[in-house]
């Protein structure tokens, strides 16, 4: 009896639930709503998602990749998309004017 006991302990240990936290994922989630004489001043929905990245790509979630401060080829997308505007707008004004 005793092994199943520190073996039970042993398999709770904060790496191990770490582990399995991010292979898995979890999600919090929580509303909050402030009312004043049943008229709704202020709604929040909070969402929380914990998972490894692994898993997060699993599921379609991949925002850095795509965010500009995270994520440098973003940071160069970002401005080629700008250079091309800026050019597309030179080439305009040409032809207007």
């Amino acid at each position: 009896m005793s092994d199943r006991v520190a073996h039970a302990v042993a398999g709770n240990t904060l790496p191990d639930i770490l582990e399995r936290v991010l292979d898995k994922g979890i999600v919090i989630a929580g509303d909050i709503s402030i009312s004043l004489l049943n008229i709704e001043l202020l709604s929040i929905k909070l969402r929380l998602l914990i998972a490894s990245v692994e898993k997060a790509q699993q599921m379609g979630i991949d925002w850095w990749q795509s965010d500009p401060s995270l994520s440098s080829r973003a940071r160069r997308l970002e401005q080629e998309q700008g250079d091309l505007a800026a050019r597309l707008e030179r080439l305009e004004a040409r032809i207007a004017g």
